[in-house]
């Protein structure tokens, strides 16, 4: 047949052919049809167009982020909290009672009646002296910061003398964190020790009784406070085989 398949072309002659000779009867019903519309004479099949896929790593629009927010405040924060970062330690208190606080404040003095001291103080302080006097950033940091170190001292000294008063008065405030967290420490110090001495008996021993021969029983009853290190022991056992 060769490379090509010429047959499915040749139906609608080899089927009147056949009519023709008597060979084939009825006649087909396809007969007509076929012969209307005949196969395609193209032998190699086209392939449609197809367009270029689009790349999807487009970045997605903009348009529907939120708007970032920026306030004066924010730098101020930072710088503040870089100083001082333990400030953020300190509790606070976030709620508000009529939502309008804000408007209550004066920060002509950094103290406030009904906010107690904290980093936010010295931000809305310095921000404060920033407008309406006048000065530089730097200059309203350090004013702002001085006035907040002098009432964080009062805090103290109050503090302090208020415990005094009360011990004076027979109150009891039992132990601080540093004082229990000693006690913590020493007794995992002890428990650390009395292991470690059994661990250097029991070297000291095998030792011993890979030197002698011997089940090393008895060898060494000493502690790891009779010597330094086990370069001592290794001396030790250097002495007794000279």
């Amino acid at each position: 047949m060769g490379r090509y398949d010429f047959r499915p072309l040749r139906v609608h002659q080899t089927a009147t052919h056949l009519l023709a000779l008597q060979k084939t009867r009825p006649s087909p019903p396809w007969l007509d049809v076929i012969g209307m519309i005949p196969p395609a004479q193209a032998l190699v099949r086209t392939q449609p167009l197809q367009r270029p896929r689009r790349s999807k790593t487009k970045k997605p629009s903009k348009m529907f982020q939120p708007t970032r927010l920026v306030y004066e405040e924010d730098a101020l924060r930072k710088t503040f909290f870089t100083d001082h970062p333990w400030e953020l330690a300190r509790p606070r208190m976030v709620l508000e009672e009529d939502g309008k606080d804000a408007e209550k404040d004066d920060w002509s003095r950094i103290s406030q009646p009904h906010r107690k001291l904290s980093g936010e103080s010295v931000v809305q302080r310095q921000l404060w002296l920033i407008e309406n006097q006048n000065i530089s950033r730097g200059k309203a940091y350090e004013q702002a910061r001085k006035e907040f170190y002098a009432l964080r001292l009062q805090e103290d000294v109050e503090r302090r003398v208020a415990k005094e008063e009360a011990l004076a008065t027979g109150a009891y405030f039992g132990k601080s964190a540093v004082e229990i967290g000693m006690e913590l420490e020493d007794k995992e110090y002890e428990r650390w020790r009395d292991w470690a001495n059994k661990q250097f008996v029991e070297e000291t021993q095998r030792r011993l009784a890979a030197y002698s021969g011997g089940d090393g029983a008895g060898s060494a009853d000493g502690r790891i406070d009779d010597f330094d290190s086990i370069s001592d022991v290794d001396s030790t056992i250097q002495d007794d085989e000279g």
